[in-house]
């Protein structure tokens, strides 16, 4: 039985128990909590109270009612939507957010810090009443001090007012109307509350000190003989008296061995803060790249004259040095690069919840695109979650971080001041991370000033004034002279189209490849495929992105050029939702639902077929992109990195043969076509004289003349029942009232094989300490079959515990599929979770309470009001256009000779 979902978890039929293989660990606020440091991180995440709409007055006070308000966990993206959620249909207006907790006495002397990962739009915070801060954006952490406005062993109520309308004073600042992703809202990230004492390491964000506060590490001399590894750790002493001790630097092995252990004198005057420099040099350094993430532990600690620990916390590390040669490309760890960085864009959005992600969904997004062989991600087009970037820096990808923007300049100076103050606080937060390739501190295809960008390259470099740091701009861009790195397209002679003239100084890279539109307002595309168009739209987007007919960048241009021109990302890794357009767009090599398209797979086949030790997924893959259905083609493509292919068909029981080429240039692994092999009448004839057994395709992978990979393909009969399938990656299911895991229905024949062509709805009930998403909105639940399967979304409870899915067939009957079930475990959370028990979801999350609206109640005003405004758009948009074609894949465009 050919398996639909290579890159999940499978499991057997029927009732099943699913086992956790591997689990993740994620950073808290930045940092690895360490036991017995004295710094004590506590998840806000659970039992929040959500009111959707404008409030005539400020529910900030202690004995505000809002019993009636939805609670809800975070992260929260205020709603959920239908996997569709495209043109603006996703709420924009005010949210309110209320929490109540009761601190431990044993927090009195103790420094608090409240560190919102992020909050959609402009927000306000408040504290028992008292407002603490005002901020605007949306993509980058807030940090509070709440020390003084605590109230210990009594209820506080931490409120939160946020607002993602449109508005165009910071940024992105574009309309949403006119926007290619979307802003969706709410605190969609973690929140923490960090405590210690009053002797403490700083944090970055807070500080707002230039390559200043917290810790920031940099490398220098970095081979494979020794490293040097700066350390500047910036600490603060609130107490009434000098504090005397020292730094302790301990650096342990991925394998738990101490590499090296130092102190360092620390002496910091009453209410007075110090940074302390030191260089640690490390013999034989197993050095990170994306073939070997290799990461040591840092454990810092904050250490008085008696050896006592003050403050503290683990950091992960990974050494490496990157250099940008001009026409010599792309140097890592000293050495030259001696391949394309082939990689893809990422948006942070998913089905139904929008950008309200948790944790897991981050890490295994990150694997996904990994076990595809792609060794670099640009965040569009905004600095991305805490935990993805973990995850890239544990998994080998390195990552392009952007600073908030997308075709928009607003020359009022406030604007600019927060653009540059984004650009700070992106690079205070992910500095130390392995997996930082480039800075993107420009604007993504606007047209700034000139003094702009010059003045985007001088922050980074004040910002991170040491070595392995680079920022990047388009090469057509105002001021696109003075960074060291440009956007561009490739030239590759006959099949490449771009930039053939190039500066020897400057290296290059593309940002964004494979899209295809026919014109930017129609978004017509052979790139652009749903999952749900099936086999042959597919294929159309899997040849497209490997070597289409036109001569644009694809797979075989990128691995075609010279040395200067060092890789490109794809437009894109995951079907969004986008503001501007009706349609989601579909140019993902996975759907919103991270369910894998012909693309994936082919973009699989240009991995290494070494198999290695790596988390994800690698070595010699094959993949028969024909599912033999009576409209399948009657050649077969396969996927595969290796050597040889031998492909047996049921017609005569016939065996083709495919060598692979020799390739000097061009992609390792082009799409292999085997030339009328299938046909749908041969199935009929051996069905009917009773031979079914001999209906198949059967391919095997070859390397060095041994066989070791093999796929198999049958038709797939009768509809019988149902199969389901936890899309886990292996990790553990969190009981912290936010993990969500994704399930996926297929129906299949009684052998197991994936009915494609099925129009069947699917219904789930769920058992135990978990709730289906959007199930109260028939949302997700019942759920109609696409191509095959039916996924939905469960969400963890508080409580560890046994969870059973179940899945039939809605209107069932004699005839139906028969149903299935799934079971498994969700384990303890190891994060400390602060919350009032009266405060859980009572109801059912993402029932939230809006205020009426008089002008909304009358329907024929309302789509009045829209076709108007659908107008004024398609003005707009014809400028939207404009800039995507200059900034596009014609803007580098030559005249061929």
């Amino acid at each position: 039985m050919k398996n639909l979902f290579l890159p999940f978890l499978s499991i057997l039929f029927f009732s099943v128990y699913v086992n956790a293989q591997y689990t993740p660990e994620f950073s808290t606020a930045g940092f690895y909590e360490l036991e017995n440091s004295g710094r004590n991180v506590h998840s806000m995440n659970v039992g929040w109270k959500l009111y959707k709409g404008k409030l005539e007055e400020e529910p900030v006070t202690l004995n505000y009612d809002d019993a009636s308000w939805s609670s809800v966990n975070l992260p929260n993206g205020i709603e959920y939507l239908p996997e569709e959620a495209s043109g603006g249909i996703n709420y924009q207006g005010e949210v309110w957010y209320r929490k109540h907790f009761i601190p431990k006495d044993s927090l009195a002397d103790k420094k608090m810090f409240l560190h919102f990962e992020a909050i959609m739009g402009k927000s306000k915070i408040w504290l028992n009443g008292t407002l603490l801060k005002t901020t605007y954006g949306g993509y980058l952490p807030i940090v509070i001090d709440i020390t003084e406005h605590i109230n210990l062993k009594k209820d506080n109520v931490i409120t939160v007012w946020a607002d993602n309308s449109d508005d165009p004073s910071y940024p992105p600042g574009k309309e949403q109307d006119l926007l290619d992703f979307t802003y969706f809202g709410g605190i969609y990230r973690d929140c923490w509350l960090i405590t210690h004492t009053k002797t403490y390491i700083t944090n970055a964000n807070h500080e707002d000190i230039p390559a200043g506060g917290g810790l920031l590490v940099a490398y220098k001399n970095v081979s494979e003989n020794s490293a040097d590894i700066i350390l500047n750790l910036h600490t603060n002493n609130e107490i009434n008296k000098k504090f005397h001790g020292y730094i302790e630097y301990d650096f342990v092995s991925s394998e738990g061995k101490r590499v090296t252990k130092e102190k360092i004198p620390l002496s910091i005057n009453s209410e007075s803060d110090t940074t302390t420099k030191h260089t640690i040099t490390i013999k034989k350094p197993s050095l990170w790249s994306p073939e070997t993430p290799y990461l040591y532990n840092l454990y810092i600690k904050i250490k008085d004259e008696n050896g006592n620990i003050i403050d503290g916390y683990r950091k992960k590390i990974g050494i490496r040095s990157i250099e940008f040669k001009g026409k010599d490309g792309f140097w890592l760890n000293g050495k030259p690069y001696n391949k394309p960085l082939i990689g893809a864009n990422r948006h942070q959005d998913f089905a139904i919840i929008g950008n309200a992600l948790p944790n897991s969904i981050h890490w295994r997004d990150a694997k996904k695109l990994k076990d595809v062989g792609m060794s670099v991600i640009r965040n569009a087009h905004y600095p991305q979650d805490p935990a993805f970037m973990d995850a890239c820096d544990e998994l080998g990808l390195f990552v392009i971080v952007n600073t908030p923007g997308w075709q928009f300049w607003n020359k009022d100076p406030k604007f600019e001041s927060l653009v540059y103050q984004n650009i700070r606080n992106m690079i205070r937060r992910d500095r130390n991370h392995a997996s930082i390739f480039l800075w993107e501190p420009i604007l993504n295809e606007t047209w700034y000033p000139d003094y702009f960008a010059k003045r985007t390259v001088e922050i980074v470099a004040e910002e991170f004034p040491y070595k392995n740091s680079y920022a990047v701009s388009d090469d057509i861009a105002k001021g696109s002279e003075h960074f060291q790195i440009q956007y561009a397209h490739p030239y590759a002679g006959d099949i490449g189209w771009g930039k053939e003239k190039k500066d020897p100084s400057k290296t290059y890279f593309t940002r964004e490849w494979g899209d295809n539109v026919d014109t930017w307002n129609a978004h017509n595309s052979t790139s652009r495929v749903s999952r749900g168009w099936g086999e042959h739209a597919m294929l159309v987007q899997a040849k497209h992105y490997a070597n289409p007919s036109y001569p644009f960048t694809n797979y075989e241009v990128l691995y075609s050029t010279d040395r200067q021109h060092i890789g490109g990302a794809l437009w894109h890794s995951f079907d969004h939702q986008r503001g501007y357009h009706p349609d989601t767009f579909y140019g993902g090599i996975m759907d919103s639902f991270r369910q894998p398209k012909y693309s994936y797979y082919m973009f699989m086949a240009q991995r290494d077929a070494k198999k290695d030790t790596l988390i994800s997924d690698s070595g010699p893959m094959l993949y028969i992109a024909n599912e033999m259905t009576p409209f399948s083609s009657e050649d077969v493509v396969v996927f595969s990195n290796c050597d040889e292919v031998k492909l047996t068909a049921f017609k005569n029981g016939e065996v083709k043969i495919y060598q692979r080429e020799n390739r000097k240039k061009g992609m390792s692994s082009p799409p292999i076509v085997f030339k009328n092999v299938y046909n749908f009448m041969q199935i009929k004839e051996k069905t009917r004289s009773k031979k079914a057994d001999e209906v198949y395709l059967k391919a095997e992978g070859f390397i060095n003349g041994k066989k070791v990979v093999t796929d198999s393909v049958f038709p797939s009969y009768r509809a019988e029942k149902i199969m389901l399938q936890l899309d886990n990656e292996g990790n553990d299911f969190i009981a912290n009232g936010s993990d969500i895991v994704t399930v996926i229905a297929s129906i299949t024949d009684k052998s197991g094989t994936v009915k494609h062509l099925n129009n069947s709805v699917i219904k789930f009930e769920v058992e135990g300490e978990a709730t289906i998403i959007g199930d109260n909105f028939k949302i997700s639940n019942p759920q109609k079959v696409t191509w095959g399967t039916a996924p939905i979304l469960i969400k963890s409870t508080t409580n560890p515990g046994t969870i059973t899915i179940k899945a039939s067939v809605l209107f069932n009957g004699s005839q139906k599929p028969t149903e299935a079930s799934i079971e498994f475990k969700s384990v303890a959370s190891k994060n400390k979770l602060v919350y009032q028990k009266e405060h859980l979801l009572k109801n059912l999350e993402g029932k939230n309470r809006t205020t009426p609206s008089n002008n909304k109640t009358n329907e024929e005003l309302l789509n009045e009001i829209n076709n108007l405004k659908k107008e004024i758009n398609r003005q707009k948009l014809k400028d939207v256009e404009k800039q995507q074609n200059e900034f596009g894949e014609k803007s580098n465009q030559l005249p061929r000779g």
